[in-house]
């Protein structure tokens, strides 16, 4: 079997600063840009697959012409679905419509007679990823309708390209999103071996699972998020021992808490939170905003790693954790709807770093929590953090009122839950939580909630006063100072969003 890539390069838009290769230095990746983006991470950084999006952006169609044209002794000799993989991640039709969809199949296909010709390995794409997967119905349909377009094609082009027939057959990703999905992947992917066996007489030879990390931490906290993560882990490593079939998850992880805390400078921490993950996620901020030489460091590290399983957790605790999982996501949901609508003039001023269309599905522009239509996860996270108050802390209310045996299965399944929300601290600004809390009473029971867990985990998760002999400290407290006197500047209230940015080493 090919080798299974560790490493996989994403074009998520949360780097603050502009990418190192970038001419014009503005920090915005333009659909044009991508492609050579895409071979300088192979190049220069020895990541082993990107990640091309198809769905919610704009995408450059012509990717694998462009690489082959362009570049053609480097992938003479990294042969594309050999030594490196590009991978596109497809719309979901389910959620919106699918003209982005055929494009991408047919560019696959179509990729397929272009290697050939050249004499490199073909198929060079075999694998899609399918994001807000619900159920299995939806993965056999993608991979039928894939084989019925080979068909087409093959026929209808056929005597142009004697003794040439396109591969029928696509591997398929699913892309679990919200916690509910996430914890019942297991029976959605029994469901999908049995519908494929019968489809195609054969079942899945591995599985690779896509297991998001940062769009259910927004619309549903992060305790809920950590939980159900380490949920559909235990049921992976399960599956796998049950059916033989080889499972090889995907962690979309980026590098702030909220969205997984995973950095050049946090590979050790992140292992010994996610012991099982295959496949890591370098997003642009990982890229972009550290040290090349660390980016470079950290990447070599995981590519080499040696990948352990994922412990299973023992079913009376499983069902422990789906219970606090559902009262972890009810408080930071019920805190998120009195307070998000004070966010409004952050999110319309959040600078923008990739080309984009609006989104449907789980977060789309459509999607509102009061009055307030909901950004992206990046959005999101930036903008609490660059007000000064990270959503690690919308949650934070119920560990006060755990039982102590609830506490200490958090600690088990959640290793760094202390140490995050430390990290976090070290952006969170108390006076102007405080103010917030005197004009809305939403903010005050989140400041309530940060002060009573300080007192049950016995340290100080957030500096009372501006530290006035940490520089960097003090400088943030007084970028989001500022941008909170500034509602009515959006072009203000931008750049210090990418300043606060910058010194966070990360956008959101």
């Amino acid at each position: 079997m090919m080798k299974i890539p560790k490493t996989m390069a994403t074009q998520h838009p949360d780097n603050a600063n502009a990418p190192y290769w970038e001419n014009d230095g503005d920090g915005f990746v333009s659909s044009s840009e991508e492609s050579a983006e895409c071979v300088d991470t192979f190049k220069n950084l020895d990541v082993e697959e990107f990640m091309w999006d198809f769905e919610g952006k704009f995408a450059e169609e012509a990717v694998v012409d462009r690489l082959f044209h362009q570049h053609y002794d480097y992938f003479k000799k990294n042969q594309l679905g050999l030594k490196k993989r590009l991978t596109f991640r497809i719309p979901n039709i389910w959620q919106e419509k699918g003209y982005s969809l055929i494009r991408a199949l047919m560019v696959i296909l179509t990729s397929e007679d272009f290697a050939s010709d050249l004499k490199f390995h073909s198929p060079p794409l075999f694998e899609v990823i399918l994001p807000m997967t619900e159920n299995a119905k939806q993965l056999i349909f993608i991979q039928k309708s894939f084989q019925e377009l080979a068909k087409i094609k093959s026929k209808m082009f056929g005597e142009f390209r004697k003794n040439i027939k396109n591969t029928e057959y696509i591997n398929i990703i699913p892309l679990f999103e919200g916690v509910d999905t996430q914890i019942n992947a297991k029976k959605i992917l029994l469901k999908y071996i049995d519908l494929h066996k019968k489809s195609f007489g054969f079942k899945p030879k591995y599985l690779r699972v896509f297991i998001a990390r940062s769009d259910p931490a927004m619309t549903s906290g992060i305790v809920a998020t950590v939980l159900a993560n380490k949920i559909i882990l235990s049921d992976l490593a399960e599956l796998e021992e049950e059916t033989g079939i080889n499972i090889y998850p995907i962690l979309g992880a980026g590098s702030l808490p909220f969205r997984g805390g995973l950095s050049p400078l946090t590979m050790q921490e992140f292992y010994n939170e996610y012991l099982g993950i295959h496949t890591i996620t370098v997003q642009s901020a990982f890229r972009y905003d550290y040290d090349i030489s660390l980016v470079q460091k950290a990447i070599k590290q995981h590519n080499k790693k040696t990948i352990g399983k994922s412990a299973i957790i023992p079913k009376i605790e499983r069902t422990k954790l789906i219970k606090i999982v559902k009262t972890f996501e009810k408080e930071y949901k019920y805190n998120l709807n009195k307070i998000v609508s004070d966010l409004s003039f952050v999110f319309q001023s959040f600078p923008r770093r990739r080309e984009r269309h609006l989104h449907t599905g789980l977060l789309s522009y459509g999607r509102k929590m009061g009055k307030t239509k909901m950004p992206r996860a990046i959005t999101f996270t930036g903008s609490f953090y660059s007000l000064g108050v990270p959503p690690e802390f919308l949650d934070i209310g119920k560990i006060g009122v755990l039982k102590s045996k609830d506490l200490a299965l958090i600690k088990k399944y959640y290793k760094n839950y202390e140490k995050h929300l430390k990290q976090a601290g070290n952006f969170l600004n108390w006076q102007n939580l405080e103010k917030l809390g005197s004009k809305n009473k939403g903010w005050q029971k989140i400041k309530d909630g940060i002060l009573e867990a300080e007192k049950i985990f016995g340290f100080e998760i957030a500096d009372k006063n501006e530290n006035k002999k940490d520089i960097k400290k003090n400088t943030y407290h007084k970028l989001t100072n500022e941008l909170l006197k500034l509602k009515s500047n959006p072009q203000k209230v931008k750049k210090i969003i990418t300043k606060t940015g910058i010194l966070r080493k990360s956008l959101g």
